[in-house]
């Protein structure tokens, strides 16, 4: 009964090691495996016998093999067992496995030290998951980070442009009114000029805070770029070639002009300034299809149809730490007082808000590639409007309705239409322009309205107008679009849109375009 006891326990104990999912083995004190379960084939891919009286070292590679050697003699010196000590395994398809191995030492009666036994176990599948969990938490926490200092930006932006529209704008009403040779003209001139610039940097912030309110329109991007290749030669200076390369019958794609402007600014200035002495940046375009999704910057481009806009430059390039960081917001490379650290931001935020993507390929040494894919446009190509006269064209007594929250806008708004030849209606409420159209009816042409406001948007507000006056004009205006936290403000196709700072040249174009278009 012994015997049976005894056979029963051992069979009980060999089916265990043999259908666990786990490696069991033993190794003598040289280090030669003595045993090993049926899963070395599946986990190693070659038979247990042939592993026999082979060592692990011969399946590790060699930085590997040293760890694993420390390990084994800090184990035989301090008689403790080891776990959890990860090795990559090559497996023989081609495959790289992760095994967690851990083990015991066995030593006989005397002290003497016999071998190890333990058991070794294919992680491979639970590192992957970690490895996404990892990437996914990154962009959770990059996602609130951003959501958070553009909260901070943008509503800092919004009230700034505010005031920007007031300095600027007051600033051309004097210099109107002053000879253009006097020195007061000049210093007019001045605050004017550094308004445009204060407005630019706004800018910046907002595209990559994703507050901007946009007007998308379908672009022929070679024709696109080809607009602003004066404009980039200027920017990065005449020591810098700059490289034309347009793609054959590219795809149209659908955004704001002034977004791609951005885009290409901004990407130019930084390949200016990764360059010491001549050198040369290409643009590039052409039309890809993707079959498979494509590991892009933060997140995979999905497959599909899209337009390839591409900026190469040879410069200095970079390390991978920082093109990890590239596109966080006011991280820059650049000295004290070089840059803001908002410019590569601006591109991705822009790139995002127009479900495209971006990825960098970069070395040191071996200059850089910013490839953004834009997804192709498959609706009809819209009219391009006709060209506006040169020139601040006036008014003929139409009556134009006023309408934003900010008082200071509403007085300066009215006063440039008023001296442009416009009777002027102004209302601080949505509530009181609506009574303003019940009073007035068809006799209002235009509404000049911001596009968020107290009680409804401008968009709600232009229906309820035209309810009463179906013939009624419209031109938004807004510095951003504050509290629209989970999705961007997108105009009314064709809708003129006025960006704050403007211009009393600005002002009159809009408002001679809206009542042209209705």
């Amino acid at each position: 009964r012994a015997e049976e006891a005894l056979g029963a326990s051992e069979e009980r104990y060999r089916s265990l090691v043999e259908t666990t999912s786990d490696l069991i083995w033993e190794v003598d004190a040289e280090g030669r495996y003595t045993f090993l379960s049926r899963k070395c084939e599946e986990m190693c891919g070659y038979p247990a016998e042939r592993l026999l009286g082979r060592t692990p070292l011969d399946l590790l590679p060699d930085d590997c093999a040293d760890e694993l050697r420390r390990r084994v003699e800090a184990v035989i010196v301090d008689r403790q067992p080891f776990s959890a000590l990860e090795v990559p395994l090559h497996h023989p398809d081609g495959r790289q496995r992760i095994i967690e191995v851990s083990g015991v030492p066995i030593f006989a009666a005397d002290g003497r030290f016999q071998g190890l036994r333990g058991i070794s176990r294919d992680v491979t599948e639970r590192k992957r998951v970690e490895a996404e969990r990892q990437r996914l938490q990154h962009q959770l926490l990059h996602s609130q980070k951003m959501e958070s200092i553009g909260r901070l930006a943008g509503g800092v932006a919004h009230d700034f442009n505010n005031m920007l529209s007031v300095i600027l704008g007051y600033a051309e009403i004097a210099l109107d009114k002053v000879p253009a040779d006097s020195s007061l003209h000049a210093d007019l001139t001045e605050i004017a000029n550094a308004a445009t610039r204060s407005a630019e940097i706004t800018r910046q912030v907002l595209a990559f805070a994703r507050r901007e309110a946009v007007n998308p329109q379908v672009l022929d991007l070679n024709r696109s770029v080809d607009a602003t290749l004066k404009m980039l030669g200027r920017l990065i200076g005449e020591d810098i070639d700059l490289v034309w390369q347009p793609g054959q019958q590219v795809w149209p794609v659908r955004m704001d002009p002034s977004q791609l402007d951005q885009i290409l600014a901004n990407l130019c200035v930084n390949a200016r300034d990764a360059i010491t002495g001549p050198g040369r940046i290409t643009i590039a375009t052409e039309s890809i299809g993707l079959d498979r999704p494509y590991p892009a910057i933060r997140s995979d481009c999905p497959p599909g149809n899209f337009v390839l806009l591409s900026v190469t430059d040879n410069g200095s390039g970079m390390d991978e730490a920082t093109r990890d960081r590239l596109f966080e917001p006011f991280y820059t490379t650049k000295g004290t007082g070089v840059g803001t650290g908002l410019g590569l931001a601006t591109v991705f935020a822009i790139v995002r808000q127009n479900n495209g993507c971006i990825d960098v390929d970069t070395a040191p040494g071996e200059g850089t590639t910013v490839r953004i894919f834009l997804p192709r446009h498959q609706g009809e190509r819209e009219s391009v409007p006709a060209d506006i006269p040169t020139g601040p064209p006036r008014g003929d007594r139409e009556t134009v309705l006023v309408v934003d929250d900010e008082p200071s806008i509403l007085k300066l708004a009215a006063r440039m239409l008023g001296e442009l030849g416009y009777r002027v209606l102004t209302a601080s409420l949505p509530g009181e322009a609506v009574e303003l159209a019940r009073q007035h009816g068809a006799n209002i042409d235009v509404l000049l309205t911001d596009v968020v406001m107290p009680e409804m948007n401008g968009h709600d507000l232009i229906a309820r107008l035209r309810a009463l006056s179906p013939d009624l004009g419209l031109v938004y205006m807004s510095g951003y679009a504050p509290h629209l936290l989970d999705h961007l403000i997108v105009l009314d196709n064709g809708s003129p849109f006025l960006r704050k700072p403007f211009s009393s040249k600005d002002l009159a174009v809009k408002i001679r375009q809206a009542l042209t278009d209705r």
